[in-house]
């Protein structure tokens, strides 16, 4: 096993401080005490290498434990400017913060096709991870931290895809970054078994289409998976504990499946003491969306299980979990929206009905909202007199005078029993 440039195995490396206006000259990655021991691989023995390093063509890195690129709280941790790279095993620290200049750990230029991030160890106030405009990445087993002690909204995001193709991102956990994994106008990608904890957002898409986002766990955050503005969406098998204000959220999403995805315990978004206005715990939060299959997810223990607003229509909703939800369903609109398919509807831990043919199905419809619920969601003050004769009156009213009720959400083939106690368990590993 020989050194590059005669450099000794055991080193601690600095890069070259050489100013320009305030940012340190980047230092190519073959200056730093690397050992060959196949073509184009390489191994980075314990040190601590300061600056920032730059990778222009195809290598594979590997670093011993104890090496890590101390960026010195400036500019990048490290370049690829090249494709076919492979960085792996090391520890990147204090990188800059400067979000307008993307300032991140690991920074893939366009030309850094089919690289591999993978198993590195990253904690910073910038971002993460950016890959900029370019195709087939792998992003493998990264544990990435920002700093908990800033505002959030100042802090870099974790992993940060924009306009890339064929993105595998798989096995990272992300904590304490603004959002764990944002996907900006990126296209057939996919996001797998990522845990990403106490964020502002855990999964972010904005305008990105025939993504898969399969079997990843949001703890803590502000919003578990916040869909917005895509299509194609694949959303299946992913878990939200604890979330705020949303667990998952979908504004204008079109043509997506959201299957066997857990959400439990969405907590209210406040400031101190007090709720912000309409921001109750929401389970599924569905926003001008159309055309989307919602089939066999469990909604639990949150202050809404499912809120629809703003046009969301013609969605196929069946077959899914509402378990002890404080409300079940929000829905203000001017048209019936009928959730069963193909005589299944969707199980609802309040349904009071029977099912005397012991087919399964209820044997009256599950109406969960009346006129009173839609005086509630316009008039929150309202809620002072719940319990109150007035109030009782009402119900009474539109119950026994049906031509008085407005269009609202009807199940008419409700569950007995929920099919998703499978997706209950908690994951293995």
């Amino acid at each position: 096993m020989t050194a590059i440039k005669g450099c000794p195995i055991k080193v601690i490396a600095f890069a070259l401080l050489s100013m320009s206006g305030s940012a340190l000259a980047v230092q190519p990655i073959t200056d730093l005490p690397l050992q060959v021991d196949a073509e184009q691989r390489w191994h980075l023995p314990a040190g601590e290498y300061r600056g920032s390093f730059s990778v222009d063509r195809p290598m594979h890195i590997v670093c011993a434990p104890g090496a890590v690129f101390q960026a010195l709280g400036q500019g990048n941790g490290v370049i690829v400017s090249a494709p076919d790279v492979s960085i792996e095993g090391c520890t990147f620290l204090d990188w800059g913060h400067d979000l307008t200049a993307m300032n991140s750990a690991v920074f893939l230029q366009p030309k850094a096709r089919g690289a591999v991030i993978r198993g590195n160890r990253m904690q910073g106030q910038g971002f993460g991870i950016w890959v900029d405009s370019t195709r087939d990445v792998s992003l493998i087993d990264n544990r990435i931290q920002g700093d908990p002690q800033m505002r959030s909204q100042d802090r870099g995001n974790g992993i940060h895809l924009y306009a890339v193709r064929g993105a595998r991102v798989i096995g990272n956990h992300v904590r304490d970054a603004r959002d764990g994994i944002y996907i900006d106008t990126s296209n057939g990608n996919l996001l797998q078994g990522n845990t990403l904890e106490d964020l502002r957002y855990g999964v972010h898409y904005m305008f990105a289409n025939d993504n898969q986002v399969l079997d990843n766990i949001t703890r803590r955050t502000r919003t578990g998976y916040a869909l917005m503005q895509s299509r194609k969406l694949t959303v299946t098998g992913n878990r939200s504990e604890q979330d705020q204000n949303y667990g998952i959220l979908m504004n204008y999403i079109t043509y997506s499946t959201l299957r066997d995805n857990f959400v439990t315990d969405v907590r209210d978004g406040s400031t101190g003491d007090t709720m912000i206005a309409g921001a109750e715990g929401k389970a599924l939060f569905i926003y001008n969306s159309l055309f989307n299959s919602i089939e066999h997810n469990h909604f639990e223990r949150s202050a809404v299980g499912i809120h629809l607003t703003a046009g969301s229509e013609d969605n196929r909703i069946a077959d899914n979990a509402f378990v002890g939800n404080q409300r079940q369903v929000k829905y203000v609109a001017t048209r019936l929206q009928e959730w069963s398919l193909d005589g299944r509807g969707n199980y609802w831990s309040d349904y009071l009905g029977w099912d005397r043919n012991n087919d399964g199905l209820g044997d009256i419809a599950y109406e969960p909202n009346d006129n009173v619920d839609r005086l509630l969601w316009l008039y929150p003050q309202v809620r002072l007199l719940m319990n109150s004769p007035g109030i009782e009156l009402l119900r009474w009213v539109q119950r026994a005078f049906p031509v008085m009720k407005s269009p609202g959400v009807m199940d008419s083939h409700p569950l007995m029993k929920p099919t998703t106690e499978n997706l209950t368990k908690e994951p293995i590993g």
